[in-house]
Parts: structure tokens; sequence; C-alpha cells
């Protein structure tokens, strides 16, 4: 149990219906929405504004002037994320407001925009002026660089790198590592791998299979008879996900 206390400055709003556990801190002149859900150890600093149905997972802190949400949208933010200055989340109005996700143990950096109907996995880094349009949906251990945007409905797999400044308007497989505008696919995210992987063969047969199935090219016949034959589980993974993707 935390030995913090409930701590709201008296210019924040706060609307009756709202469930506030009993040590959250919020700054000044927040305005918090009837429908809002702040779990234990939440902190917001000044000027936050939730609005429509958001739930905030345990131990989020949420800086000045993020905006969360409007009137008919329904958010979801997992424990232990970071959301920093100016960030807007589902905040404009849309006719087809769908559930926003954000996992846990995320960071996403100043003056990021996030749309309608995206989803965000677990150990995310969405860097500043990021933008995610509608129905993006990032895997796990995902990395955007400042400034680059995520064009509506598309997956960016678990493990990817996308440089800054990058524009994204297809899917991109587990592991990758991106840039440009449009963005392509420059190689395999290899440090990333090493600091999730232990064993070195995993990550050279990982090599092996990105250039069978992406070398000249998305194989999606060759994808889908790995993913179906291998029993590496990261393999499994990559192969599967250009199988079914859009490239």
């Amino acid at each position: 149990m935390s030995d913090k206390k409930l701590n709201i400055h008296k210019s924040t709003i706060v609307e009756h219906g709202a469930k506030i556990a009993s040590d959250v801190t919020i700054g000044p002149f927040c305005f918090i929405d009837k429908d809002v859900e702040l779990k234990s150890g939440c902190t917001l600093e000044s000027n936050v504004i939730l609005k429509g149905k958001v739930s905030v997972g345990a131990n989020v802190k949420i800086f000045s002037f993020a905006v969360i949400g409007s009137d008919d949208s329904e958010i979801h933010i997992g424990e232990k994320t970071h959301i920093r200055e100016f960030v807007q989340i589902g905040a404009q109005e849309s006719l087809d407001n769908k559930k926003i996700v954000i996992g846990a143990n995320n960071f996403l950096m100043g003056y990021v925009q996030i749309l309608s109907g995206v989803e965000l996995g677990d150990f995310c880094i969405i860097t500043n002026a990021v933008k995610l349009y509608e129905n993006v949906r990032c895997e796990e251990r995902v990395i955007i660089g400042g400034l680059s945007t995520i064009e509506a409905n598309n997956k960016i797999g678990t493990g990817v790198m996308i440089g800054g400044a990058s524009v994204v308007n297809s899917d991109i497989p587990p592991f990758m590592l991106v840039e440009g505008n449009k963005a392509t696919i420059k190689g395999l995210n290899v440090i990333g791998l090493r600091r999730r992987l232990e064993k070195k063969g995993d990550i050279e047969e990982i090599k092996g299979v990105f250039k069978k199935i992406l070398g000249d090219g998305a194989d999606k016949i060759l994808a889908q008879e790995i993913a179906d034959t291998n029993t590496n589980e990261f393999i499994k993974k990559l192969a599967s996900f250009v199988a079914s993707s859009n490239i």
C-alpha cells in the first residue's frame, strides 16, 4: 500500500462520478470528466484534460497540457506509462470513435498525437511530434523517431525501430529498421534483437529468414510456409506477419 494521500489542487475541476484512487496527485487547472478512472499512484501535472471514458492504470504520470479523450471516446492507458507535455490522445472529434488502447510501460514524448482506434503495445517509445492516424496498431517494444507519421490502418510489428521524420504508409514486419519518406526497410534492428534475445543463433536464423522472405520484395507464400513449419517463436512471428501484411 502506498503512503501517499489524495492530493487535488483546489483549482482543478473533478466532475461527480469520477473514480480516483486514494493516493492520486492532481496539479492545478486540470479537468477530470465524470467517466474518468485514475488508479493508484497516478500523477497529473498542471492543465491536464481528461474527457469521456478514460481509464488510467496504476502509477501513470501525465505531464502538463496533455489532452486525453473527447465526449464520445473510450481510452485505456496501461500502468507505468509516461505521457509528456502537449500530447493529444483521441482529443479530436470523430464520426467513428473507436476505442484507443495504450499498453503498459510506454513513453510518449511531447506533442504526440494519437487518433481513434489506435492500439499501442507495451514498452513502446513514441518520440516528439509523432502522429499515429486512425486504426494504427503497434505491437510491443516499438520505437518511433521524432516528427514521423504512421498513416491510417497500418500495423507495426514488435521490435521495429522507425527513423525520425519518416512517413509510414504500409505494414512494417517485426524487428525491422525503417526510415524515409516514404519509409522503406533498411534492414534488421539488430541492436534491438541483441537486447531481446539471449541466443546469438536465433538472431542469425532471423537474418536468414529475413533475406528469404523480404530480400527481393515480400514473398508471402514462402512466409506462410515458414510460419507453418518453423518452431522458433520469433521466426514464426516475423513470417506470419509478412504472410498476412499489406506490403
